[in-house]
């Protein structure tokens, strides 16, 4: 890939939201704005730490973007997506007949990103002999292609991401004390979205805009009972899985095709954790293992039967008011829209016309 080419590609990268979306109200997030601001502007290693799509990528961008190298391309390689045979020449390009197959010279991609920004995503996923390659980097800002003699020097701007703790890779062995030290000069630790509820309302409210004009589609404001439900949601995928949501729900045009997947997290009663130093209430374990093992199947029934709730009644020998009980009492989301289709459509009565005499 020519260098015109990363060029042109790095600055395909998609729309960036508005400040306002990306750093929302939260305390933490606007403490991550704060130094961003304050780290931008510095030709120092920067450490994007977070949860797998708290938005790291994001970020990254932004930081490109203010520095002062924003003229210069942003290279990015996804470490876990090229395999590891691969990644040494994909970064650090080769010179020709440096082995079977290499017919020309090719520059990596740490050369590519000459004055400009290199964005190491997931980089706890590089093996040891590819971090040490990458310290040199780090130190002396200077690389040698796979068989070349003599090693190649650039001006470049590191910035690391992961959704690990690398000191508890340090101390397994499978990364570097040394190169952990030199891509942690500065740091930013993203919350997960879950500590920061206060933002998921504009954050639906962006992507439902945004992906409505992308797919010219038509789908109306998410309605207060699924609002609710999406605040209360624990979102192990982070914002990741909110944009998820909202485009399938723009595509797919109703609610109902997100609201079952809002389960609240619960605690796995099969196998429970509790202190054997202390009593242990049997009736009460016993008691919150049903009550889990009973929402779980109401649930599946509902989704099975299109949430068709008189349907599901009858398929669990209960009764309608019962399963209304009872889906109450688990806080399941209600999966209803009464904008389309009500599956349990209430009871027409026929009156007749009245005779006159």
């Amino acid at each position: 890939m020519t260098t015109s080419a990363v060029n042109l590609l790095a600055q395909a990268i998609g729309e960036m939201p508005p400040d306002s979306v990306v750093f929302g109200h939260s305390d933490a997030m606007q403490s991550v704005r704060e130094r961003l601001t304050r780290i931008a502007a510095a030709n120092v290693p920067l450490l994007i730490q977070g949860e797998s799509g708290t938005g790291k990528d994001i970020i990254a961008r932004m930081v490109h973007t203010l520095s002062p190298w924003k003229s210069g391309p942003l290279v990015k390689v996804n470490c876990p997506a090229i395999p590891g045979t691969l990644l040494e020449s994909e970064l650090f390009g080769y010179e020709r007949g440096a082995f079977t197959g290499a017919v020309g010279t090719k520059p990596g991609r740490v050369e590519l990103a000459h004055r400009g920004t290199l964005f190491l995503d997931e980089i706890s996923e590089l093996a040891l002999g590819l971090q040490s390659k990458l310290l040199q980097l780090l130190q002396d800002g200077q690389f040698c292609r796979i068989g070349a003699q003599e090693d190649t020097k650039v001006e470049v701007r590191v910035v690391c991401a992961t959704n690990r703790h690398l000191e508890t890779e340090v101390e397994a062995g499978t990364f570097r004390q040394d190169l952990f030290y030199r891509i942690n000069v500065v740091s930013l630790q993203l919350p997960p979205l879950r500590s920061r509820r206060g933002d998921i309302e504009d954050l639906t409210r962006y992507f439902l805009e945004y992906y409505n004009r992308k797919f010219n589609g038509k789908a109306r404001p998410i309605s207060a009972e699924l609002m609710k439900s999406l605040q209360k949601y624990h979102w192990p995928g982070n914002i990741r899985e909110l944009e998820n949501l909202v485009k399938r729900y723009v595509i797919l045009g109703e609610e109902e095709v997100i609201a079952s997947e809002l389960v609240p997290a619960s605690p796995d009663f099969f196998d429970p954790e509790f202190s054997i130093d202390g009593p242990v209430s049997l009736k009460k374990l016993t008691r919150q293992a049903v009550r889990e093992l009973e929402r779980k199947v109401i649930l599946k029934m509902l989704q099975a039967h299109h949430w068709n709730r008189k349907q599901t009644a009858r398929a669990l020998s209960i009764s309608y008011r019962a399963l209304l009980y009872k889906i109450r009492d688990a806080g399941i989301p209600a999966n209803r829209t009464t904008r389309r289709h009500d599956p349990d459509p209430p009871v027409k009565v026929a009156v007749k016309p009245a005779v006159v005499n």
